[in-house]
């Protein structure tokens, strides 16, 4: 076991799974409003009526294999979740929220707003956990856009946003995600094996990058790794094995005729919005999404 950590906190190397019992854990109150605690790139606030319109009214437990900045989740808050991401940094920061609030609050609370500490912290490394944490919640807040965004060698290249009036610290906020993730197990994996677990009835929430065959669609790389063809193939054909078992799904995805061609079968409902990826308001286009899903 790892020095100073319990048994169901402990770590398990190599698959980066970390257990959490839900049991008796404290609940936010439901009338209480939880915004997720990241801006990230693909969320989905701005589908969140759409995606809750497709919600069965009972399911079991809910998996989220792309978590991302979560507003699903943390719209439903599940009494049992199983989050995960290939994002490695992502996934530790939620972990230490969940496990670790006020150090992770201390670790803003020594990093005022400004471009000096702002490219100081980027350099950063940090070698705790929690440290690590209170560095990506600072640089996705502070950072130009809100983007989050790594080079060829997963570093954080986002230059300083001036948003000088935006206070990093946020202890309600961090309190009340960390409560609200005492029922989820987080885990850094691939999406087929973050859904082995389901079974008839569970809620599975699919938003993987938007890949679409024979060319691109406008949307940047943010990870290290290009979600493929190939894996918009393989997630297909989990989710019709999964719906065939009793499970309720709903994917997001690119409104594009090669991704409905992957879902013929399914309930498919068209989105447009504009983006608020841009530089500026004049920039930001329309993006059309796809909402497919078995639960209508």
């Amino acid at each position: 076991m790892v020095k100073g950590m319990s048994e169901k906190r402990q770590l398990t190397l190599g698959t980066l799974v970390f257990p959490h019992h839900s049991v008796g854990a404290p609940k936010a109150s439901r009338n209480q409003k939880i915004d997720p605690l990241l801006k990230w790139p693909g969320g989905k606030r701005a589908l969140l009526r759409n995606l809750l319109a497709l919600v069965p009214g009972q399911f079991g437990r809910y998996f989220e294999p792309f978590l991302g900045g979560g507003a699903l989740f943390f719209a439903l808050r599940p009494h049992e979740a199983f989050l995960s991401d290939l994002n490695k940094e992502l996934i530790e920061c939620y972990v230490a929220v969940r496990d670790y609030p006020e150090q992770v609050i201390q670790h803003l609370r020594s990093w005022p707003n400004s471009r000096h500490v702002y490219y100081s912290v980027r350099r950063s490394s940090p070698r705790s956990t929690t440290r690590r944490a209170a560095r990506l919640i600072y640089l996705s807040t502070l950072a130009f856009n809100g983007i989050f965004r790594v080079n060829r060698q997963g570093k954080f290249n986002v230059p300083y946003g001036h948003k000088t009036h935006v206070d990093v610290v946020q202890p309600g906020k961090i309190c009340a995600t960390s409560k609200v993730l005492k029922s989820a197990l987080l885990k850094h994996c691939d999406f087929e094996e973050a859904v082995k677990p389901a079974r008839m009835g569970d809620l599975l929430y699919f938003d993987p990058p938007y890949t679409v065959a024979h060319g691109t669609n406008g949307f940047r790389k943010y990870n290290s790794r290009i979600f493929s063809w190939n894996d918009q193939i393989r997630l297909a054909a989990i989710v019709h094995r999964l719906a065939d078992r009793g499970c309720h799904v709903i994917v997001s995805n690119a409104c594009h005729d090669s991704v409905r061609d992957l879902y013929a079968d399914f309930k498919q409902v068209s989105i447009s919005r504009v983006s608020r990826v841009s530089a500026s308001s004049d920039a930001r286009r329309i993006v059309h999404e796809l909402i497919i899903a078995n639960v209508i």
